[in-house]
């Protein structure tokens, strides 16, 4: 992590921020507005204080690692296509037809010895300081948001194994502080560390369990790579690095973690307890509800001579993982294209909360063959959490060129077009009426085969007054892309009733609207078209909330609740505290940027 400082530091990544601040909501709202600015750093807070414990932390906490492109590219030391290209040339390795195939074969067969950890019995720079009296409360754990159930470990490498010892997994769980010897592990049904978790619960037995934070940061990173069920994490670290991950055993279990990591976390799992844990705003940016999972009982805590404690914060983008998430999005795509392999590229948009929203760029060779990758999509690894899919062929914009890409996808939309299905869902989505299951929807923009509508389209004030005095629910509207084949009209609520009542009512204006998006009022800025897309992904369930009609389509993003046959209890945003950004501001800590405030709903 000393390494990651100095490199940062040398190209103008850093921050150093000296004045005390506290681990309670002050370090998560730096943090979150900084890594919001077009120039943002890491941040390295080097005096850590708690108000609530009474306290202050000798353990500096470094924050927004991942925080721009250029540090990204840093922490990889190369470009994450290059990885890509080379992940590619092991994925189409061909039979060598002659005898210098052969050696250059030999070659690249030589350079996979670096992949595989080699498991290490030495004094380990980890393991320099053995603490006596295991206290989580002297490190310096966040609580980032103001309803959180408490502090979290938000940069955790959560080292497990299988009930036999053969499977290995680096998984990235946040962990909620209960008390000093004790931690909630947040293992969502889908991932590997449940699975492992289940063969132990099965067995009778408790489970080892050891959390890593800081070391090089690419071990974090991939911990939330979406690697194929059963492999361990840490293979694709050894092909990045092209070295091999060096690991030690921990001291009070038989899992072993990266030798340089900042601090370990060693300890048990007792499959038979659970605890409440949350709520904690997540990277969709609403707060996860409060649930029962399990309990890790900490067994012993080691740490490097002058730790470093790494962190980040989650909540509405774009925050750090936007950057780890397009450093996944480009590496990821040669194993994506063995399933579709008529896949040119993707895009999973930040503000699109990742899994809600895949934008993926195609040949199409034959009719329905959007449709068939849709299900593809649906039935790979992670992807199979994406809630909405649009497909479009490869004379399409380039797909970061999302103006243009959005005229084209909006010029190939119709009824005809539109695939709704079902499936399962990432744990963290609230729309959908049922946990972890719920609607997903395909658009196939690949033909160019839709009309023209006629549309007499108005400006947004004639057309509000229209509105307006047929239905006392819309507050204002307005509209985008006119000058496309599928006009939008985004319309704010007082919501009163059910949205398809108010769509019905509003049928008798489809001569001016063809693609209507209902908000909630309260907290939505409708020109804002960044947070819109935001809100909509989240908020939407493709079964329930989309109105389909030729030339006349509705979405319902708004808020749900029981009168909409929502049963749960629907989250709420995840807000900065405003005494606190007051006195960020105050003390200089933060600048006072509305413009930024207002384009990202701070």
């Amino acid at each position: 992590m000393q390494k990651t400082i100095e490199l940062l530091k040398e190209h103008d990544l850093l921050k150093v921020i000296d004045a005390e601040v506290d681990i309670d909501l002050e370090m998560a709202h730096i943090a979150y507005i900084e890594v919001k600015s077009d120039d943002s750093k890491a941040l390295l807070f080097t005096h850590p204080v708690s108000k609530r414990l009474n306290k202050k932390f000798d353990i500096p906490v470094l924050m927004n690692v991942f925080g721009s492109y250029e540090a990204t590219k840093l922490i990889f030391n190369k470009e994450p296509d290059t990885i890509a290209k080379q992940i590619e040339k092991f994925l189409h390795m061909k039979p060598p037809s002659n005898i210098w195939d052969k050696f250059g074969m030999l070659n690249e067969l030589f350079s996979l010895k670096n992949v595989f950890p080699k498991r290490l019995n030495l004094k380990a720079a980890c393991q320099e300081n053995v603490w006596e009296t295991i206290d989580l409360f002297d490190l310096p754990i966040l609580k980032t948001w103001s309803q959180d159930g408490g502090a979290f470990i938000t940069m955790g490498q959560v080292y497990t194994q299988s009930l036999d010892g053969n499977k290995h997994n680096l998984g990235m769980y946040r962990l909620q502080l209960y008390d000093k010897t004790r931690l909630g592990m947040h293992w969502q049904i889908h991932k590997d560390g449940a699975h492992f978790f289940n063969e132990y619960k099965k067995a009778g037995k408790k489970m080892p369990v050891s959390i890593a934070i800081g070391g090089d940061p690419l071990y974090i990173w991939c911990g939330q790579a979406p690697m194929p069920n059963g492999m361990f994490e840490l293979l694709l670290y050894g092909l990045i690095r092209e070295k091999n991950a060096r690991l030690v055993q921990s001291k009070t279990n038989p899992i072993y973690v990266p030798i340089d990591s900042d601090i370990v976390i060693e300890g048990w799992v007792d499959p038979q307890q659970s605890e409440i844990e949350g709520p904690f705003g997540d990277h969709t940016g609403y707060y996860t509800p409060m649930e029962p999972y399990p309990v890790m009982d900490v067994t012993g805590i080691t740490t490097k001579t002058n730790p470093i404690y790494q962190a980040t914060v989650v909540g509405k983008p774009p925050l750090e993982d936007k950057y780890m998430g397009w450093a996944t999005e480009r590496i990821f795509l040669p194993l994506l294209q063995t399933t579709t392999p008529d896949l040119i590229d993707y895009r999973m948009p930040e503000n699109g909360v990742f899994h809600n929203l895949i934008i993926a760029k195609m040949r199409t060779l034959y009719p329905g063959h959007a449709k068939q990758f849709m299900h593809a999509f649906w039935g790979v690894g992670q992807m199979s959490f994406v809630k909405h899919a649009f497909f479009v062929n490869e004379d399409a914009p380039a797909l970061d060129h999302y103006d243009d890409l959005s005229d084209y996808i909006l010029d190939r939309v119709s009824v005809d077009n539109i695939l709704i299905s079902e499936g399962v869902c990432d744990a963290l989505d609230h729309a959908s009426p049922n946990a972890c299951y719920g609607g997903k929807l395909g658009v196939d923009c690949t033909a160019d085969n839709v009309s023209f509508c006629k549309k007499e389209i108005l400006q947004d004030a004639k057309l509000y007054d229209i509105i307006s005095k047929k239905v006392d629910e819309v507050v204002c509207l307005h509209q985008y892309k006119t000058h496309t084949k599928t006009p939008i009209t985004v319309l704010a609520l007082n919501k009163k009733r059910e949205i398809k009542e108010l769509y019905e009512d509003l049928k008798e204006f489809q001569a001016h609207m063809k693609l209507l998006v209902f908000v909630d009022m309260e907290k939505n800025d409708i020109e804002n078209p960044y947070m819109l897309i935001w809100r909509v992904v989240n908020n939407i369930d493709a079964k329930r909330d989309l109105f389909l009609n030729e030339e006349f389509i509705g979405i319902d993003a708004t808020s749900k609740n029981e009168n909409d046959g929502y049963m749960r209890d629907w989250p709420q945003d995840t807000d900065c505290d405003q005494k606190v950004l007051e006195s960020l501001i105050q003390r200089g800590l933060i600048k006072n940027n509305k413009e930024l405030f207002k384009n990202y709903h701070v």
